[in-house]
């Protein structure tokens, strides 16, 4: 059977089954330490005090072996977690998952229904592609602040709180660290 040209072939898959196992949690940590997460916990909870709106951020070392041995990727993966931390079941539909997958330095905007009727898909390309420097870089905080920043925007674009709303927090403001 003849392979794709986009196939990596089997030293490929090998390399990146590799680079995913070598990471574990405590990679996660080092790259998003605690003082890292509070810091973008609190600017979660200070975006969402302007909008009805729910973001969550969660970080990754590496994909799980089960991901790897199918040749899925960080988007379906992020998908996947979408649904598994509840992101998907706000009351406007308007949750906001924002994922860092360290191994391949891959940030995945997986937004609801409720958002993604305003946002085109080459929008989210877009926001995603600029934060990409920053995590080549290694500047992790700069470009989850950045992604959270913009995502912050869209949401208080499209889902002001009204005069004297309060913001009911359905989901942690805590980012998740797998």
């Amino acid at each position: 059977m003849a392979q794709h040209a986009s196939s990596p072939g089997f030293f490929g898959k090998l390399a990146r089954v590799l680079r995913h196992r070598w990471r574990d949690p405590r990679d996660a940590h080092r790259a998003v330490p605690r003082a890292m997460l509070q810091r973008l916990g609190q600017r979660v909870a200070a975006s969402e005090a302007r909008h009805s709106g729910e973001i969550r951020i969660c970080v990754e070392a590496g994909l799980p072996l089960s991901y790897l041995w199918r040749g899925l990727r960080a988007r379906q993966r992020a998908v996947m977690l979408f649904g598994k931390l509840r992101v998907r079941d706000t009351e406007h539909n308007n949750g906001v998952l924002i994922y860092l997958l360290l191994a391949e330095r891959a940030i995945e905007i997986v937004a609801d229904r409720g958002l993604n009727e305003h946002v085109s898909p080459d929008q989210w390309k877009a926001l995603t592609h600029s934060m990409a420097e920053a995590f080549k870089l290694g500047d992790y905080e700069a470009g989850l602040t950045q992604a959270l920043d913009e995502v912050s925007s869209l949401l208080v674009q499209y889902f002001p709180l009204a005069a004297g709303e309060q913001h009911r927090n359905e989901q942690p403001d805590q980012p998740t660290v797998l």
